[in-house]
C-alpha cells in the first residue's frame, strides 16, 4: 500500500435540528476526490485515544480510502447540550449521518462503527433510517437499558451502572458544572475518594441517595433513571430498539464476546435483524470471541485461549481493523472481496479453543437437552449431594438455604463490567461453592467430550418465605482437579419473573422461574463435569434483593429469606443445554 498523508481537522461543528452544535474530529486522506465516511459517536471524548480509537487503527481506515469522523455526543466534552444517555442519540445520529454525507470530500455513503455505548449510537441512528447510512458494525452493545445495562430480568445491575456513571461519565459532568469555579478542586477530590473506595460504596443503600453522585449537588440521569420503574414503558421506550427491529433493514456486522456484559443483547440484535433482512443477501453477520467487554486479549481471566483468539490475530488470519475494512469496502465501495460469501457466523469454541464458521445462530443441529436437578436435600456446597442427570427421579428431597442480603454471594468473573482489576472473564468458582447459601448440582465425569453452544436457560421451581426475592443460576465447567470455571450466568427477580410488569407479592407458593443465562460455546472435555450453581445473589454485579418487597434503590431495610428449590416429577427443575452432536467424518 502506498503511503497516504492524513489531514486531521479538530472540532468540526455539526448543527443538530434544534440548533445544538456537536463537535467532531475528522481524519481524511490528503488527496482529491470523495470518500465514504466511517462515523462513530461516543460520550468518552473524541480526544482520548483509549476510547476514540479503541480496538481499531483509525489511521489504517483512512489509508484504505475512508474518511473517519469521531464525534462527542450531545452534552459531552466539546459538544453542546445536556447529556441524557441514549435518549437523544437517535435524532442526533440521523442528523450527523446526513451532515457527514453532505461534506465536500464525502462520497455520500456513510458507515458507522463502535463498541458499547457507541455501538448503540449506530443502532439508534439506523432505526431513524437516515438515507445515507449504508452499513454498520455494532460491537458489544445493547438493545434496551432494562436488558443488562440498568436492570437484568428485574434485578438492578448495580456494579455496571454505578461504575459506568462514576468512572466514565461523572468527570466531564463535574468539569462542565465547576470549570471556572473554586469548587472544582473540592469536587475532583470527592470524586477521587469515591473511586478509591468504590467497593465500599457498592454496599450503600438506598441507592437513590448514593453519596458519590451527590457531589454534583443536583439530580442527574442516574437518579432520574432510578425514579422510573421497569414497567414505565413511556420512559424506557425512547432508548430501546427491542420492538423496532423491523426498521433496522441495513447491513450490520455484530461483534460479541462470551464474557461480555452485553452478549445476550448482541445475539438478540443479530437474530432479530436477520429476520427482517433478506438472508440471501448476507447482510447480517456475527462474530463472537472468548472476550470480555472491550477486552480482546487471548488471555481472559484465569484462562489463555491461544494467540489465535486475540482480536489482533483472529484465527491467525486478520485483525479487527482489517475485518472492518473488508466489511465497509464491500458495502460502501462495492468491492467484491468475498466477505458477502463467507458464512454469516463465526464463533470461538472454548474448551477446544477453536474458531468455527456456522451458517446460522442458534445452530440448527442443536439438540436441546434437559439436565435435571437431584439431591436428597443436601446440595448446599460442593461437597453436598446435588447432582445433574438427564432423567427425572421419582423420589427427591427439596433443597433449601438461607439468603441474607447483608452477606451476598460475591461476584467472581463472568460477563461483568464493574470496577476492580480483572473482574470479568473465566474465573474459578470453587471458593464460592463452599458457601452454605450456594446449591451445587454436578454431573458425573464425562466419558466423551460434550459441546454446549447456544442459548442456555434454567427452569427453577422454588418457594420463599419472603414477599419478593431473587434467584441466580450459573453454568460452570469443572475440571478433574476441581477447578470450576464460570461459563455464563443469569438472574431473575421474582417480582418481574414474567417480564416488565410487576407481579403480586409472593405468599410462600411454589413458582416456576425461567432464568436466562444468555449463551456460551464450550466443549466439556473428557473427565470434566457440568456444574450448575443456584443461589440468590451475585454482588456487586447485582444489587442484593432485600426480600421486603422493596429494592435497595429505595430502601436500606433487609430481612433474611429461606429459599427452597424443588426437583421432582411434579416440579422438574432443570437446566436446558444446547448440545451440539459430534460431526462424523464422511
Amino acid at each position: 500500500m502506498k503511503q497516504v498523508e492524513i489531514i486531521v481537522k479538530k472540532n468540526v461543528p455539526c448543527t443538530m435540528r434544534d440548533g445544538t452544535v456537536l463537535y467532531a474530529d475528522v481524519y481524511r486522506p490528503n488527496s482529491t476526490g470523495q470518500f465514504p465516511v466511517l462515523l462513530t459517536r461516543l460520550p468518552y471524548s473524541k480526544d482520548l485515544p483509549l476510547y476514540s480509537h479503541r480496538y481499531l487503527d483509525t489511521h489504517r481506515l483512512v489509508e484504505n480510502g475512508f474518511v473517519v469522523i469521531i464525534q462527542d455526543v450531545r452534552g459531552r466534552f466539546k459538544s453542546e447540550g445536556e447529556f441524557q444517555p441514549f435518549s437523544q442519540e437517535a435524532n442526533d445520529g440521523y442528523d450527523t449521518v446526513e451532515w457527514a454525507a453532505s461534506l465536500s470530500y464525502s462520497s455520500g455513503k456513510v458507515g458507522m462503527f463502535g463498541l458499547s455505548y457507541y455501538g448503540y449510537t449506530q443502532l439508534l441512528a439506523a432505526e431513524k433510517k437516515p438515507p445515507h447510512l449504508v452499513a454498520i458494525f455494532p460491537a458489544m452493545t445493547l438493545n434496551d437499558q432494562r436488558n443488562g445495562t440498568v436492570y437484568r430480568n428485574g434485578a438492578f445491575a448495580l456494579g455496571l451502572f454505578e461504575t459506568w456513571t462514576l468512572e466514565s461519565i461523572l468527570p466531564d459532568l463535574l468539569k462542565r458544572k465547576f470549570e471556572k469555579s473554586v469548587d472544582m478542586t473540592s469536587a475532583v477530590r470527592k470524586l477521587a475518594d469515591s473511586l478509591n473506595n468504590i467497593e465500599d460504596w457498592y454496599s450503600y443503600a438506598p441507592i437513590n441517595d448514593w453519596p458519590p453522585l451527590k457531589v454534583l449537588e443536583e439530580d442527574n440521569f442516574f437518579f432520574e433513571h432510578l425514579k422510573h420503574p421497569i414497567e414505565d414503558e413511556s420512559y424506557w421506550q425512547d432508548s430501546s430498539i427491542a420492538d423496532k427491529y423491523d426498521r433496522l433493514q441495513l447491513p450490520a456486522y455484530h461483534m460479541g464476546g462470551w464474557y461480555d456484559c452485553f452478549i445476550g443483547p448482541t445475539l438478540e440484535n443479530y437474530v432479530e435483524m436477520n429476520k427482517v433482512n433478506d438472508q440471501s443477501s448476507n447482510k447480517q453477520k456475527l462474530i463472537v470471541g472468548p472476550w470480555g467487554h472491550g477486552h480482546f486479549s487471548s488471555i481472559q481471566g484465569e484462562r489463555s485461549f491461544g494467540v489465535h483468539a486475540s482480536g489482533e490475530w483472529m484465527n491467525l488470519e486478520e485483525d479487527m481493523t482489517n475485518l472492518h475494512i473488508r466489511w465497509f469496502d464491500h458495502w460502501l465501495k462495492g468491492v467484491s472481496n468475498g466477505i458477502e460469501k463467507e458464512p454469516p457466523v463465526k464463533i470461538f469454541v472454548m474448551g477446544i479453543n477453536e474458531w468455527r464458521n456456522e451458517m446460522e445462530w442458534p445452530l440448527e443441529r442443536t439438540e436441546y437437552t434437559s439436565y435435571y436437578l437431584h439431591s436428597m436435600g443436601k446440595a448446599n456446597t460442593k461437597t453436598g449431594d446435588g447432582c445433574l442427570r438427564k432423567g427425572m427421579q421419582a423420589e427427591d428431597t427439596a433443597d433449601s438455604y438461607i439468603y441474607d442480603p447483608k452477606k451476598p454471594v460475591p461476584t467472581k468473573g463472568g460477563a461483568t463490567l464493574f470496577s476492580g482489576p480483572l473482574t470479568m472473564g473465566p474465573y474459578d468458582q470453587s471458593v464460592i461453592e463452599k458457601r452454605n447459601d450456594v446449591l451445587v448440582y454436578t454431573s458425573d465425569p464425562l466419558q466423551e467430550a460434550l459441546e454446549v453452544t447456544g442459548p442456555v436457560k434454567v427452569k427453577l421451581f422454588a418457594s420463599t418465605d419472603a414477599v419478593d426475592t431473587d434467584f441466580t443460576a450459573k453454568l460452570v465447567d469443572e475440571s478433574p482437579d476441581g477447578t470450576a470455571i464460570i461459563l455464563t450466568e443469569g438472574i431473575v427477580n421474582a417480582k418481574y419473573r414474567n417480564g416488565n410488569q410487576a407481579e403480586k407479592e409472593l405468599r410462600g407458593e411454589i413458582v416456576e422461574y425461567e432464568i436466562n443465562l444468555w449463551a456460551t460455546s464450550n466443549v466439556f472435555l473428557p473427565g470434566h463435569r457440568i456444574l450448575l450453581e443456584v443461589s440468590s445473589s451475585s454482588f456487586p454485579q447485582y444489587a442484593p434483593n432485600p426480600n421486603t418487597g422493596k429494592s435497595m434503590i429505595e430502601s436500606s431495610e433487609t430481612k433474611t429469606a429461606r429459599q427452597t428449590i424443588y426437583h421432582s416429577q411434579e416440579f422438574p427443575s432443570h437446566i436446558l443445554l444446547p448440545i451440539i452432536p459430534t460431526r462424523k467424518n464422511s
